[in-house]
């Protein structure tokens, strides 16, 4: 990860989604003096609930702004993988925010499946977000380069309040225990 440039002038929303990678986001660039904000989306995901409410807390705990965008899933929403998800998420903000100067960031990293947690996909939505906005606008992944026991390892260190957060690709009321986010939590000892 590099390191960033310390400065109060740049502003950067992190797309909060109230898990430990996204919350490790929020932290890193606090951390690093940026002027930090959140955005939760709500795309009537199954643990939209258990989501925002951890979103809420670490927005709190950070004493950072929390903006929530709500939209109309539709039907295969109800499933693990969305396809397009995290490219959908960083458009909602770049149309929400037209006024946004800065960073967009999400807290994605290595060791997933899913094209839209890849170099490629951080290049890729570079250029859009280039595109329109005239540079104005960038994206950032801190974490692009690390695995999920590199961040995990980043929270201890970093003191990241991960009993805040909630990582349940499919519980409704609580962790399901069998999904891939749940037992992520469980093989690093994250309750």
């Amino acid at each position: 990860m590099k390191k960033c440039k310390r400065t109060k002038n740049i502003s950067v929303i992190v797309l909060l989604s109230g898990g430990i990678d996204s919350s490790a986001c929020v932290q890193y660039y606090l951390k690093n003096g940026f002027s930090t904000s959140a955005v939760f989306i709500d795309y009537e995901q199954l643990p939209v609930k258990m989501e925002e409410s951890s979103a809420k807390k670490i927005c709190s705990y950070y004493n950072i702004h929390l903006s929530t965008i709500r939209v109309n899933g539709p039907e295969y929403c109800k499933k693990v993988e969305i396809k397009g998800r995290n490219a959908i998420f960083v458009l909602l903000a770049l149309m929400f925010y037209p006024k946004h100067v800065g960073i967009i960031s999400l807290g994605i990293h290595s060791g997933t499946p899913y094209y839209d947690c890849t170099e490629n996909f951080s290049n890729d939505i570079k250029n859009i977000l280039n595109g329109y906005s005239n540079g104005q606008i960038r994206f950032e992944a801190p974490f692009l380069k690390w695995n999920k026991k590199m961040i995990y390892d980043y929270c201890k260190l970093q003191k990241i309040p991960v009993e805040l957060t909630y990582s349940c690709e499919i519980g409704i009321n609580g962790p399901c225990g069998e999904c891939p986010s749940c037992k992520d939590r469980s093989n690093f000892n994250v309750s």
